[in-house]
């Protein structure tokens, strides 16, 4: 098996250009930079001059048709052919890319302090994206043979397309055509009941579909920024599938939908929700232990739940998995972390305490013009300008159906940016006890993924050095945020490295040294760790729930429909 730093390569540092909106940007703090960049300019015309020059001998270039400029062969918006043989076409694409790399160059000219050059290159990079000249129909040469090829169907669809984007889809444009896809139709179809149920929370118990099922049941907790199926998103590719065919016996949480009714609710009441969710599993299942996981958002909650246990002496976590999680968010962790200011905190925090929640169509929103090459105008050409739907893909789907976040939830996640209580062991105070991960001995099991955009995988590797544990496993998938967890066995493509002894304190010293190249799924690794720690086997359960918590509504409950 191959080491990692020699398969991953320069890529495994190219982790991610977006900013986890949960932060924040502040319209204030980009516009002031975009003012200070315009005064350099001012004050400084002989780099100014010195860049139009370069520019201008570059156009000079592309008129005689001298130019070698070529966009990234991976940069899907210039695949038509007609980029490289049309020559008007091809000096458009040329123009626009001497533009771009005119205006980088003269941003790492200028003399800013990197927040400064990190927010005006984030403005700058956004407009000069929406310039690009594949988001006209004019500029576009496949949009206009697909309007030829149509007798101009493709623009009546695209402009029916944008129209219901406009009325039924907030206006932001549309990524995923939902209509084949039904919740509890076609997703989310693992058999279970909601055993019990409190106003923040339904916990789902799933069905056993092995004769026998390990003692130990494993909890899964969901992140409160998106919704608990995907967990369970399509046949194929459910994690409660494959962990009951292994014999687990497992257990989820489904959050409600917030409304600003539920503004008070914080990370502290969703540690107490949690804690309430193990005393339902232990009375069901008559197990003194649970096994515990916890993705994204959901992870730091599982951590702050972690602590609080510790801190109180309950033993009653065997086990923990973290998935794409970061504990301690750092302005390295992306090219765009430089971003984050106390301002645009302070701001962030103050517009959903007025509002009660944090809006899930303004997060989906914020989330698409972090990226907006590939989550915007890639579906701007392909919904309005060729006249297609989006893709019906059961991922983007999910993703699509967002939540809210409480006021209260959001400020305090918003102190975990500020306070970093994860990093700072006993240090700060969240739900009601000094947060100390050192105190956290259960076994830990890390997953990540090479190109995750939201959770950079080092920076969830971090997270085994926080933990007091002795016996951690870091697995690193190689695929993004979501298809570093919806990772089933199959897929020929598949790989995953890890290594054989505890990840030492360098990241660096894991990848070269070592991590190991695993070809596959690490779904069946993860089963094999996982089962190791979920007790002997027994005769599995006849019946769903108990006498005093008898199953309810089937899964997948209720709240996912809010």
């Amino acid at each position: 098996m191959a080491k990692a730093g020699v398969i991953l390569g320069e890529g495994a540092a190219e982790n991610t250009v977006a900013l986890n909106p949960i932060v924040g940007l502040a319209r204030e703090d980009l516009i002031g930079a975009v003012g200070v960049m315009l005064r350099e300019t001012a004050g400084r015309p002989v780099k100014t001059l010195k860049h139009l020059k370069k520019f201008g001998g570059e156009v000079v270039r592309i008129v005689r048709n001298q130019s070698e400029r070529a966009p990234d062969p991976k940069d899907k918006r210039f695949g038509d052919p007609t980029w490289r043989t049309n020559p008007l076409y091809k000096a458009s694409l040329q123009y626009y890319l001497a533009v771009r790399s005119g205006m980088n160059g003269w941003m790492e000219d200028l003399d800013f302090d990197e927040q400064e050059r990190a927010r005006a290159s984030f403005v700058t990079g956004m407009v000069l994206d929406a310039l690009a000249p594949s988001n006209t129909l004019i500029g576009n040469p496949s949009a206009i043979k697909k309007a030829f090829e149509t007798n101009g169907g493709s623009l009546i669809r695209g402009l029916k397309n944008a129209y219901e984007d406009i009325t039924k889809n907030d206006g932001i444009v549309s990524q995923v055509d939902k209509r084949p896809f039904k919740v509890g139709g076609n997703l989310a179809t693992a058999k279970g009941a909601v055993v019990h149920t409190t106003p923040m929370m339904e916990l789902i118990q799933y069905a056993p579909t092995a004769e026998q099922v390990h003692g130990v049941p494993f909890l899964i907790i969901p992140p409160q920024i998106n919704k608990a199926y995907v967990n369970d998103l399509s046949p194929e590719k459910s994690i409660i599938r494959f962990l009951t065919s292994g014999g687990i016996q497992p257990f989820m949480v489904s959050w409600r939908n917030p409304t600003p009714e539920h503004r008070d609710w914080g990370l502290g009441d969703y540690v107490n929700s949690l804690i309430e969710a193990i005393d339902v599993i232990c009375q069901i299942t008559r197990s003194k232990k649970v096994n515990i996981s916890g993705a994204c958002s959901g992870g730091i909650t599982a951590a702050m739940l972690l602590s609080k246990l510790a801190a109180a002496g309950d033993t009653r976590i065997n086990a923990v998995t973290l998935m794409v999680c970061v504990l301690d968010p750092q302005p390295d962790d992306s090219e765009t972390g430089a971003l984050v200011s106390k301002h645009g905190i302070e701001l962030a925090r103050r517009r959903s305490a007025k509002a009660g929640v944090l809006d899930g169509a303004s997060l989906s929103r914020t989330f698409a013009w972090l990226r907006p090459n590939d989550l915007v105008w890639n579906y701007v050409i392909n919904n309005y300008l060729h006249g297609e739907p989006p893709p019906a893909f059961d991922v983007l789907y999910w993703n699509n159906d967002s939540t809210n976040l409480t006021a209260t939830l959001h400020s305090d996640y918003l102190s975990v940016y500020e306070q970093q209580p994860f990093a700072r062991p006993g240090t700060a105070r969240f739900a009601n006890h000094l947060v100390d991960l050192t105190k956290i001995t259960q076994d830990v099991f890390i997953v990540a993924g090479v190109t995750d955009h939201i959770t950079p995988w080092k920076a969830c590797y971090r997270i085994s050095q926080m933990i007091g544990s002795r016996n951690v496993e870091f697995v690193l998938s190689q695929a993004g945020h979501i298809q570093a967890l919806l990772n089933p066995p199959g897929n020929p493509k598949a790989k995953y490295f890890k290594s054989e002894t505890r990840p030492p304190p360098s990241v660096d010293e894991w990848l070269d040294s070592r991590a190991r190249e695993h070809a596959g799924s690490w779904w069946p690794f993860w089963l094999e760790w996982l089962t190791t720690r979920s007790g002997a086997l027994k005769a599995a359960p006849k019946k769903l729930g108990s006498t005093k918590h008898p199953p309810g509504v089937p899964a997948p409950g209720n709240y996912v429909f809010d």
